[in-house]
């Protein structure tokens, strides 16, 4: 194990793991909802929803935080894993909404691509965290950080490949800025992965 004197009545990474897993909500969310090229007020309404439960386990992790004294790794780490994983479901929100008020409908073959490629990430992700409870799957940990770096990779392949791909063949230039910042929002969903990637990779340094 990481850390043998958890409190009893708390344990970080079961909070960890519920945050995970609403991202991953999120993420699957956000591929059916792109597939289908429907977004409506009910859809905006769910993922604020998610966005709004994995708040409340970032908040309770923050405040458990505040009246633990002793910690399964440094405090700084606690509130990095907690704010990144925060801000995935964070930007999936504002990504879903932003193509509510851009009044962007139909199914867009390069926005589900890229929807497909995060729920991958965040899949890993979610791996990753689940796995930092026992040092007996560290090898599985860090398998899944290789893979979200690759994922984000092939995010930057894929922003840069559908963003010459808009420039040449969109004539409307207001529907270039929206997607433009689709694009890229959807890509920064795999930088904010790979910064959580980044942090497990900090602390199974420091606990090795």
């Amino acid at each position: 194990m990481f850390f043998k004197f958890l409190p009893r009545e708390f344990n970080f990474f079961d909070l960890f793991e519920k945050q995970a897993g609403y991202c991953l909500d999120a993420a699957i969310y956000f591929k059916e909802l792109v597939t289908k090229g429907s977004v409506n007020e009910e859809a905006i309404q769910k993922i604020r929803d998610i966005e709004h439960q994995g708040d409340e386990a970032a908040h309770t992790i923050i405040d458990q935080l505040n009246k633990t004294f002793i910690t399964p790794f440094d405090r700084e780490d606690i509130l990095s894993l907690a704010k990144e994983l925060d801000d995935v479901t964070d930007m999936i929100n504002t990504i879903i909404s932003r193509m509510m008020v851009y009044k962007l409908t139909g199914v867009n073959r390069n926005l589900v691509q890229f929807a497909s490629v995060i729920e991958d990430s965040v899949r890993a992700l979610t791996c990753a965290v689940k796995g930092m409870r026992n040092s007996k799957h560290l090898k599985s940990v860090s398998e899944s950080c290789v893979e979200i770096n690759r994922l984000e990779n092939l995010g930057d392949t894929m922003r840069d490949e559908m963003l010459a791909e808009l420039f040449e063949r969109e004539k409307d230039p207001i529907a270039v800025i929206k997607w433009k910042e689709i694009y890229q929002d959807a890509e920064t969903v795999l930088d904010i992965c790979e910064d959580v990637a980044h942090v497990v990779g900090s602390i199974l340094v420091k606990q090795a």
